[in-house]
This record gives structure tokens, sequence and C-alpha cells, in this order.
């Protein structure tokens, strides 16, 4: 059992505003190329986020060929194809509607909810979206903590993704998130953020 003594120390102030307080969204990316083996270790980082029974419903796609982001970036709302555009990758963040197939690997003391899920639809797809979303932050920490600059975009047309990319399977999209190096303006001043009086409780 780990002790006080033994807890490993929080980061140091310069990761801390890697990860948060100096980062933000990018909307326009240099061309450095960005490597398939640094996206590995996106993947690396963020599949350690906690999810429901460790299902990890989430799945990725990286688009970053010029074949590939053609058929994409038509499906993304106006304002985010420039930015889809310029970035060397884009990550498309996918829930599996068949994820619960992988309990008796991930979770085998929940391998009786299988069959469970496997009848319950709405409680597989709450289970699910909830899980990804944990997993969808944990994908911008991952990608910010490798030096990289993300884009998380939520206008898209995800039936039209759904259909050009995830057609025959059991994926279904939720989130674009561009990857790369920040290009010139790829920063817009910091908006507001609520203050913890405003939003924290003590019980």
């Amino acid at each position: 059992m780990t002790t006080l003594d033994e807890r490993p120390a929080g980061l140091d102030e310069a990761a801390r505003a890697a990860l948060f307080t100096d980062a933000h969204t990018a909307n326009t990316f240099a061309a450095t190329p960005v490597t398939d083996e640094q996206l590995v270790q996106v993947w690396e980082l963020a599949r350690w986020a906690p999810t429901a029974a460790n299902t990890q419903p989430m799945r990725v796609l990286y688009v970053r060929t010029p074949e590939a982001k053609a058929r994409l970036i038509p499906h993304l709302n106006d304002t985010n194809r420039d930015r889809a555009a310029s970035a060397p990758v884009t990550a498309v963040l996918a829930v599996d509607d068949r994820f619960h197939e992988t309990l008796p690997t991930v979770a085998p003391f929940m391998a009786g909810m299988q069959p469970v899920l496997e009848q319950d639809e709405a409680l597989r797809s709450a289970m699910g979206g909830y899980s990804a979303a944990l997993q969808a932050g944990y994908f911008v920490l991952a990608v910010r903590a490798l030096g990289l600059a993300a884009g998380p975009m939520g206008g898209f047309d995800k039936a039209g993704v759904d259909a050009e990319f995830f057609a025959g399977t059991s994926w279904r999209s939720h989130l674009v998130v561009n990857i790369g190096y920040p290009g010139e303006g790829a920063f817009r001043p910091r908006l507001p953020r609520l203050a913890h009086e405003d939003v924290v409780r003590f019980a």
C-alpha cells in the first residue's frame, strides 16, 4: 500500500501551465508534420482515463492523408473547415456501440454485465457516452502533454462522418480534434473562466 510519504509529487508549475493555464485551443496549425509514432504516444497517455467499470468505449480515427482529409472536411461546419485543413492530423473520436463485448478482457469482474448491456441499448448508450466524454478530455490533455496543440470541435455532421468513415461498423463519432503545432495567429485571447467562488461549494 502506498503511504502518504511515497505518493508522487504533483506536477511542477511549468507542467501545469502546459496542460492547463497556458494551454489554448488552436485555430491554425503550422505545416510541421506530426508522426504516427507521436499519435500512438497520445493514445498511450489517453488510455489511462477513468471509465465506468473500465469499459473504455472510445475509439480513435486519425485522419492524416490528403485523401482522407478531403473526405472529412465537407462534413464539418463552415467555420471549422479551414481549421481542419490546416492541421496535419484530425482525430475523429468515436464511441463503440459494441464496447461491452470487451468486458471479459477489460473488466472480468463485470463479465456478467455483458448480456445486460446487450439487451439494454439505452443503458449501453448512456454508459458509453459518459465514459467516452471522460476519455476525450484525457485525449486533449495527452496531446498537450506531448508538446502539441489541440483544437477540439463539436461542429460537424455526425451522421455524415459516420457514413463516410464508419459504415458497417459499431463506431459512432462524437468529437473531432485537430492536432499539430500552432500556426500563425493560432490562439485567440483567453476568455474568462468562472472563479471558484462562483462554482465551488464545500459540504
